[in-house]
């Protein structure tokens, strides 16, 4: 079965139990026609490859299709599988060396200024659309808000930032257009890099594009790369998830608003249920090895099935309101862990409570059967969250759009 059939299906969590069924916590699936790899679906399983890197590498240079050639070099998976000199594609030392720029420019963030810069951003998306009492919450909301929210540490302008969030949906959608999107990523990152600073301290761009772990251009690249992809998608997918259940999940709905859930709990839930990143690659086996019932060999690609392990029934035997639970795998385990929960937790509470304080009586204009997910092999973000509401003007906001760090 195809993952991206897999992933952006109507109902991915009733796909992944009959796979659990059929094949156990470790399921064969398709890339692309004809090119196999292997979904994760066990929450323990998943734990153990991310845990055990002398097994499973993140390297693809270990990946037999990429040595032998199966993997097209016009493939959409290409840019999302290709080798990068990056952290994400890395193991032990190298990994740690290249991934220290990300640490330092997580704990360069000031909570309470970037609060505050987002939520005034997040203030002037809504009042763009306030006063015709309809939106599409995801193309007009959910998509703008990460980036704008990083605009400020990369020093990149309103205009930059748009044509940054198309090319991060191009590159997560490995569709047709994955690569040109890469491209074009790959040309603003150079022009973010030789643009002319006055904080250079205070830059996160700055910061990339001269620290001393990265020794080589090709590094400094990727780890602008990641970090806008990175940085971007996965809380896009957050903010949008957690709009769509509580405007569609009356019960879900009922708690917040009455107030015996905070947004915080609705947060969570929206990790568990649909997770930012739905499936992840990858990890590449090194040596033979059985896992989960399946006789893995060496160079064989493994998917991290992160949606299927949030809804393994060993940990969540069943959908109780088990609110504040954080056992959830959406930040992934291992040396590998996303560094940046703090900061993005930040960017996707602020964007949930402003929309919700400002437009309290949000409803869906839609049948919640067509709310589908743009079609990707990676994230189930709903192509489109079309709402209604009472118009009212808002103004502009306390903060018109600026490159101010919040470092």
């Amino acid at each position: 079965m195809a993952l991206t059939d897999i992933v952006s299906s109507p109902d991915p969590h009733a796909v992944y139990r009959q796979l659990r069924e059929r094949y156990g916590p470790v399921a064969p699936v398709e890339l692309e026609p004809g090119l196999p790899a292997w979904l994760v679906l066990g929450y323990h399983e998943l734990l153990a490859v991310t845990r055990q890197e002398q097994l499973f590498s993140r390297d693809p240079r270990n990946w037999h299709a990429l040595r032998e050639g199966r993997l097209a070099a016009d493939s959409p998976l290409m840019p999302m599988m290709r080798y990068h000199p990056v952290c994400y594609h890395a193991d032990g030392a190298e990994h740690r060396r290249m991934r220290v720029p990300f640490d330092e420019g997580v704990g360069r963030l000031n909570e309470r200024a970037a609060r505050r810069l987002i939520e005034a951003r997040c203030h002037a998306l809504v009042a763009k659309f306030s006063e015709a009492g309809h939106a599409d919450l995801v193309n007009e909301y959910a998509a703008q808000v990460p980036m704008m929210a990083l605009a400020g540490l990369f020093g990149v302008g309103q205009e930059q930032s748009e044509e940054l969030v198309r090319t991060v949906f191009g590159v997560m959608g490995s569709g047709p257009d994955s690569e040109e999107a890469y491209q074009t990523q790959h040309r603003i990152i150079g022009e973010m890099i030789a643009r002319p600073r006055s904080a250079p301290d205070e830059d996160l761009t700055w910061t990339f594009a001269h620290h001393p772990n990265l020794v080589t251009e090709e590094e400094r690249y990727a780890a602008m790369h990641l970090t806008l992809i990175a940085g971007n998608m996965p809380a896009i997918s957050w903010i949008a998830q957690t709009l769509r259940m509580m405007i569609t999940d009356p019960r879900f709905a009922a708690r917040l608003r009455g107030g015996r859930l905070g947004v915080d709990d609705a947060l969570d839930e929206a990790l568990w249920r649909e997770p930012p990143l739905n499936a992840m690659p990858a990890r590449y086996v090194l040596h033979d090895i059985e896992l989960g019932g399946q006789v893995l060999r060496r160079g064989d690609c493994l998917i991290m099935g992160i949606g299927a392990a949030n809804d393994d029934p060993e940990i969540r035997p069943d959908e109780g309101e088990d609110w504040g639970n954080r056992a959830h795998l959406a930040f992934s385990a291992g040396p590998h862990r996303c560094p940046a929960q703090l900061p993005a937790r930040l960017i996707a509470r602020t964007a949930v409570r402003t929309v919700l304080n400002l437009l309290p009586d949000l409803e869906l204009t839609v049948p919640v059967t067509d709310l589908v997910p743009s079609p990707s092999p990676w994230t189930r973000v709903p192509a489109r969250l079309p709402v209604s509401f009472t118009p009212r003007r808002l103004g502009d906001g306390p903060q018109s759009w600026a490159t101010d760090p919040v470092g």
